[in-house]
């Protein structure tokens, strides 16, 4: 950290260059002071052959901001930097900020100060400078004009995809030959580049076309070839290659909308480094490609790095943001112990990390298993309109031939206008947007869903989920923390509390179960010493027992041996006041009680009026605790349906009696010890479930995170996407149906019908897109 000559520090900023001339004398060091920083600006402009005019006193600095990702991302650094007048705007495809300043200032240092504790950080050295005068400022321009950046993404985009490019060529030859017909100019040159045309615009839909042929198939490829071949046979080669132009753009477009989803989902991959620090035994650290950790290996993580594999703290104290996989905007401060992800964003803590699992099972290599094996299933919706257009075309065909041939045998009309009217109802009737709108809205349904933390395991949950009016939640780890704390001790006789808890902890240490834990780790903080269990018997839904010095400890419900008055009557005012309470026997006889809390987490009862507010109507919560305790927690979350006194194989009967009573139910838990109630569910979601396999296996949706929001989220973003599969089933019948029959009686002619056709195609396409940039609306 340096002072610069006014007295304000700078931060953050790196060496940038050397071997320029600092205006004190030294090579440039942007971290030392402005005036470094703006001797850099001149120099890199001038090696760029950038020179300002005399009348050109403001600079334009175009600079990449590494880390910035999401969509969440993006709104984090706009707040950020709201109130700095210098910042123009921020590109969401080069992730690019723009810097409008005076000569001989230096912004950059307000910037990086802002940036400190995000983990996202200036790329200095791809910065790009231009120069401008005060004139464009007043008059709101940039140098990169915003008039200018759509052509100029647009030219990009064409230039770098082949399908594209071609089809807008035939689009050029296209036009050249409708001048050629509008001018009367030769006839060869009029038919050469029609012909030029249909068959740039048909290289990606032609080959399909001849496979489902030579398969005695009809498709829509196969609609649209026919329309085109019978109007140029008819003496319309204009409106024959303006279909194909058409077609090809629609499908060319109908691949960008879904390389593009597909790609919101494949940038998870590249949030993982390629390269790793890994720690070797004698201490020293070398740089290796991640596909050579092992688990065991130590790696070291740097500030404002990003995390290379999954793996625990070992050493060193951070937060990390781990809104990448979770979903989470608030970063999570990482101790000794603690798991990390790979993707995820250090914090400004260095610490040392030990490998858990190769990088070909890290937690993001899992996440785009599972993404690749939702877009390969159907949903019902999709299966329904694959069925609709196998059905669809070869009736279309009929009536076609129908159209084409009663007119003329009734002598309504000669057979060159019967066969141009029909390849018109042949071009307006074709299923292309039914075909394309809902695997559209289904993939972009799920890229979102994925962005925001919430796998869902196909279009299926996708769109099921929206239809839910009933949700059960899990308690413990679910709707709380699941971090219990040993809050009493009662004891009767002369038995001691830390006699109590040595022998409870001394069962419960071979146990796993939140309660036991807590029993122990109570144990542990007292510095008991924990005496040899033995003949260890776990009791399911009762608790366990063991022989524990000669004698039978039990620990678990009352149930488990001869209850006090005195003590009972303590355990119910423990219960009443909100808390677990594990009860301990000694041969039968009751030693005491213990009880434990639970904290319920910070967002369920936002996240819970949020799913009333969108329209669910049932929330329960179920759990294995005393009805006193489970009502006072629920009543504080909102939730008026209790299930108490559970044991684990009656939240299935539960399951099934909500389902009765609603139609059908969701169910959340932490995926661990419900998994049999989320298999039952018509959709289960457990929560949590970054780095938990039996999440990932048994649920329909995966939580990455433990934000109890992201179900409502997940429930709107489910009830988008069914609506934007009706629009678009809606949009595409209705040209359908309008269309046709005007096509049938003359009204629409070849080229309406052609581009009111094709034109629900691209707009479905773009509308299925919206969901890429849709965000749930909370309190």
């Amino acid at each position: 950290m340096a002072t610069s000559s006014d007295g304000s520090v700078n931060r953050s900023l790196p060496v940038i260059e050397s071997g320029v001339a600092h205006p004190c004398g030294d090579a440039i060091d942007a971290s030392n002071c402005d005036a470094c920083v703006i001797k850099w600006i001149e120099h890199r402009a001038a090696a760029a052959g950038v020179k300002p005019g005399d009348d050109e006193m403001i600079v334009e600095l175009s600079v990449p901001v590494v880390g910035v990702e999401t969509g969440h991302d993006r709104r984090r650094l706009r707040r950020r930097l709201a109130d700095l007048s210098f910042v123009s705007g921020f590109d969401r495809h080069t992730h690019r900020l723009r810097l409008v300043f005076d000569r001989g200032t230096c912004p950059l240092h307000e910037i990086t100060d802002r940036l400190t504790t995000t983990g996202w950080r200036l790329d200095l050295n791809a910065t790009e400078v231009r120069y401008g005068t005060t004139a464009d400022v007043i008059a709101g321009r940039s140098m990169w004009k915003r008039s200018l950046h759509w052509p100029g993404l647009l030219v990009g985009t064409i230039l770098h995809t082949r399908e594209l490019l071609l089809v807008t060529l035939a689009g050029v030859l296209l036009a050249a030959g409708f001048g050629v017909t509008l001018w009367s100019g030769p006839e060869w040159l009029r038919w050469t580049l029609l012909g030029c045309s249909a068959v740039l615009s048909s290289t990606s839909t032609f080959p399909r076309a001849i496979k489902v042929v030579r398969a005695l198939g009809l498709d829509v490829d196969v609609l649209m070839f026919v329309g085109a071949a019978g109007a140029t046979l008819l003496g319309y080669p204009e409106e024959g290659a303006f279909l194909l132009f058409l077609f090809g753009l629609g499908s060319a477009g109908e691949h960008m909308a879904l390389a593009r989803a597909k790609h919101a989902i494949e940038a998870l991959a590249t949030l993982a480094p390629e390269t790793a620090d890994r720690i070797d035994a004698d201490g020293t650290s070398r740089t290796v490609p991640v596909g050579e950790l092992k688990p065991g290996d130590h790696v070291a993580v740097h500030p404002f790095d990003r995390v290379p594999i999954d793996g625990e703290v070992v050493h060193g104290v951070t937060s990390i943001d781990q809104a990448p996989v979770t979903g989470e905007s608030v970063p999570v401060n990482k101790v000794p112990g603690d798991e990390v992800f790979s993707g995820t964003v250090n914090g400004e803590g260095e610490v040392v990390v030990q490998v858990l699992r190769e990088a070909g099972e890290s937690t993001i290599s899992r996440i785009m298993r599972m993404v690749e094996e939702a877009q390969a299933a159907q949903s019902p919706a999709e299966r329904f309109t694959a069925k609709i257009e196998h059905i669809y075309v070869p009736i279309v065909f009929v009536l076609t031939a129908i159209v084409i041939v009663i007119p003329p045998l009734v002598q309504w009309e000669t057979w060159p206008e019967s066969i141009y009217r029909g390849i018109a109802f042949l071009v307006a009737a074709s299923p292309c947007a039914i075909a394309i709108g809902t695997p559209a809205a289904v993939l972009c349904g799920l890229a979102r869903s994925a962005r925001m933390g919430v796998l869902m395991k196909g279009g299926a949950s996708l769109e099921s989920l929206g239809r839910m009016k009933s949700i059960a939640f899990d308690k413990t780890g679910t709707l709380t923390t699941g971090n219990l704390q040993v809050t009493e001790i009662e004891v009767t006789g002369a038995t001691t509390q830390d006699e109590l808890l040595a022998a409870g902890a001394a069962v419960e240490r071979s146990v796993s179960h939140p309660l036991a834990e807590a029993i122990v780790k109570r144990a542990q903080s007292r510095g008991l010493v924990l005496p040899e269990a033995s003949s260890l018997r776990q009791i399911s839904g009762e608790g366990a027992t063991a022989i524990v010095g000669g004698s039978i400890i039990a620990v678990g419900r009352a149930s488990l041996g001869a209850v006090d008055d005195s003590v009972a009557a303590a355990a119910n005012k423990l219960e009443d006041a909100g808390n677990s309470v594990v009860w301990v026997f000694r041969d039968g006889a009751v030693m005491g009680v213990i009880g434990l809390s639970d904290t319920p987490r910070s967002e369920v009862s936002e996240a819970i009026a949020l799913l009333h507010e969108h329209g669910v109507k049932s929330v329960a919560m179920l759990t294995g605790d005393h009805a006193g305790a489970a009502r006072k927690i629920a009543g504080a979350m909102g939730i008026d349906d209790v299930r108490a006194d559970l044991l684990p194989g009656d939240k299935l009967g539960i399951v099934q009696d909500l389902r009765d009573r609603n139609g059908s139910v969701v169910m959340v838990g932490d995926g661990v010890n419900d998994g049999p109630a989320l298999a039952a569910a018509d959709v289960g979601i457990a929560m949590g479930a970054a780095g938990t396999d039996v999440a990932m296996e048994t649920a329909d949706i995966v939580l990455m995170g433990n934000d109890l929001r992201l179900v409502a989220d997940a429930y709107q973003l489910s009830k988008a996407s069914r609506r934007m599969i009706l629009q678009n089933l809606i949009l595409a019948l209705g040209v359908i149906c309008i269309v046709s029959p005007l096509a049938i009686i003359g009204v629409a002619d070849l080229g309406p019908a052609v581009i009111l056709h094709e034109g629900s195609t691209i707009v479905v396409v773009l509308n299925s897109l919206r969901l890429l940039r849709w965000s749930p609306r909370r309190s």
